[in-house]
């Protein structure tokens, strides 16, 4: 026996109220977060804010100063994304919940998200930690070689 029409309303209407004081909690948290990391070389840290934008960068050890242009330019990207995915792939774990189907009304199905669209296909490649830790250049730090260098 199926439950009354009613009852089933006053089930989805309650789930439907404690997911929006959930995105709300969630957009609040991610309002306020940030992400920092390194360069494969460990020159620079930057950090990321809540809409994926820059909002610091550090020249740790004053490497800088024995680096060229290019080689500066190419650290400071190559943080910047990294920190520009952390807080992408935190947003598409923090979200990722309000996608998927009501356990409790079988008639909220969720609703799909394509998180390659939205962030780029790195963001769902696998999480290999900080950009930092062993691993190599990107390839194309490789492409600077020697240009513009004295």
């Amino acid at each position: 026996m199926t439950e009354p029409l009613e009852k089933r309303l006053e089930k989805a209407m309650a789930e439907l109220q404690a997911a929006q004081e959930a995105v709300a909690r969630t957009e609040r948290e991610l309002r306020t977060a940030s992400f920092a990391a390194l360069s494969s070389d460990r020159a620079v840290r930057a950090t990321a804010g809540p809409q994926g934008e820059l909002t610091g960068i550090d020249f740790l050890e004053n490497k800088y100063r024995d680096m060229s242009p290019q080689e500066l330019a190419a650290s400071v990207l190559e943080a910047a994304s990294a920190a520009r995915l952390k807080m992408n792939r935190h947003v598409m774990k923090a979200m990722a919940p309000f996608a998927e189907p009501s356990s409790n009304v079988p008639e909220l199905k969720g609703f799909e998200m394509d998180w390659e669209r939205i962030f780029g296909p790195e963001v769902l490649r696998e999480d290999d930690g900080d950009t930092a830790r062993g691993q190599t250049a990107p390839a194309w730090r490789d492409a600077l070689g020697d240009e513009g260098e004295d």
